[in-house]
């Protein structure tokens, strides 16, 4: 059963790209059956991937049945599309750990319970395992014209660096997904990002080549941050849904600290807040922007979904002892919190012997990689930006044992948002 409108949906959320003729009419005349494909190439998904996830789950509370097709058979060939370079295939033993890692990340987000519309993952590689050279060039080769596939954008965009044939091959695979979930699946709809429409139009004419069928195609637009740089990646990395790689501290802050030139697009895209409540609260954000009310409206419901309530609460602890002015507040965590507050890459572990032998320049520069060179640290030291618990410190100070919390931290500040963990073992 329909329960609204899908694409109307997508479109006041500014997440409508393209679509096929026809596809606004199908969806609002029956329940449909859709799919996006998702990248097993890391064990984890990242907030990049959440555009997908989030279509996906608007489509399932418009009714309709999703389907996340983990690449199981395509992560071993890799993606052109958007890529500047060949991608690294795999194995099955670490694509199998991959998609075992990404179903846990998406039934956070997807209705997998009995029922009519109920989501439900596939793997491309059971079709796949079994299909042998001779039969896919017979079968599902013979149907595309080489023209056809030379001139799409994500081809023409590797010509001049070269391309292997297993990457100009990857839209008939990723059509044939298409063809193989419309004949057995009863999938009508593929949906994915703008740069995927040419894959997608790929197997919507697969459909229509082999069996003269009908299906339909929407992509949502690629997220850009108004100043440029790519979204769902920070000054330390990309942002993970996986804990391990991207702590919820840490995933709390980078929604925290969106811009506010971009957090309105966000909280539309990420949140699932109804246009009047989102309103209501920019209406809010605009009288008191220092309050950052939009930010926190999206940081606290996203770390919620993706994470859990309680360790919301803790990132929520953790922000306002580690942004507040007293060390003796910072004291109050205990190892294992501060820990967790802190991702690998802001983590520096040294020798608790040598910390007293070291100057403060190589301890920022050497012993960690808290700055790029001596002369970086020692520039910042001189201009005041550097604070060890919490107290600013100058190019003259020595590290010494009676400065580490819990005998084993250093809490190091580098200007007003970046922080980092010195462990002494």
């Amino acid at each position: 059963m329909i329960k609204k409108d899908f694409v109307e949906e997508l479109r006041w959320r500014n997440m409508l790209q393209d679509m096929i003729p026809g596809t606004e009419e199908l969806l609002n005349r029956e329940m449909v059956t859709g799919y996006i494909g998702f990248d097993p190439t890391a064990d984890s998904l990242g907030v990049g991937n959440m555009v997908q996830i989030m279509t996906l789950l608007h489509f399932q509370n418009c009714g309709h049945k999703p389907i996340a097709l983990v690449g199981g058979a395509t992560g071993m060939v890799g993606d052109p599309s958007g890529k500047s370079e060949e991608r690294n295939m795999l194995n099955e033993e670490v694509l199998q750990h991959n998609l075992a890692c990404q179903r846990k990340q998406l039934e956070k987000f997807l209705n997998f319970d009995s029922g009519a519309n109920s989501a439900q993952i596939v793997n491309n590689y059971d079709w796949f395992k079994d299909f042998t050279l001779m039969s896919f060039l017979r079968d599902v080769g013979k149907s595309i014209t080489v023209n056809y596939m030379y001139a799409k954008d994500s081809v023409q965009n590797r010509l001049e660096a070269g391309m292997s044939f297993t990457e100009f091959s990857y839209q008939l695979i990723q059509g044939y997904d298409f063809y193989h979930l419309w004949k057995n699946n009863g999938v009508k709809l593929q949906m994915g990002g703008s740069d995927q429409w040419g894959n997608i139009v790929t197997g919507t004419e697969l459909i229509r080549k082999k069996d003269r069928g009908e299906a339909y195609a929407l992509t949502t637009p690629l997220i850009k941050k108004a100043d440029g740089t790519k979204f769902g990646k920070s000054e330390k990395g990309n942002i993970w849904l996986d804990a391990k790689r991207t702590s919820p501290f840490r995933f709390y802050q980078f929604w925290l600290n969106a811009a506010d030139a971009d957090v309105g697009n966000y909280i539309r895209i990420f949140s699932l807040k109804g246009k009047e409540e989102i309103e209501a609260i920019e209406k809010e954000h605009l009288q008191a922007p220092h309050l950052r009310l939009l930010q926190k409206a999206l940081a606290e419901e996203v770390t919620a979904r993706v994470h859990s309530a309680q360790d919301l609460q803790r990132a929520q602890q953790t922000t306002d002892i580690l942004f507040g002015a007293s060390f003796e507040d910072f004291k109050q965590l205990s190892g294992s919190e501060i820990e967790d507050a802190f991702d690998e890459d802001a983590t520096f572990k040294v020798q608790k012997l040598s910390l007293t032998e070291v100057d403060i320049v190589c301890l920022l520069a050497e012993k960690s990689a808290i700055y790029p060179s001596k002369g970086e640290a020692r520039k910042a030291l001189q201009s005041n930006a550097v604070s060890i618990n919490k107290q600013k410190i100058s190019v003259d100070y020595k590290p010494a044992l009676a400065d580490l919390l819990h005998e084993k931290y250093l809490l190091i500040q580098k200007g007003k948002k970046n922080y980092y963990l010195i462990v002494a073992e």
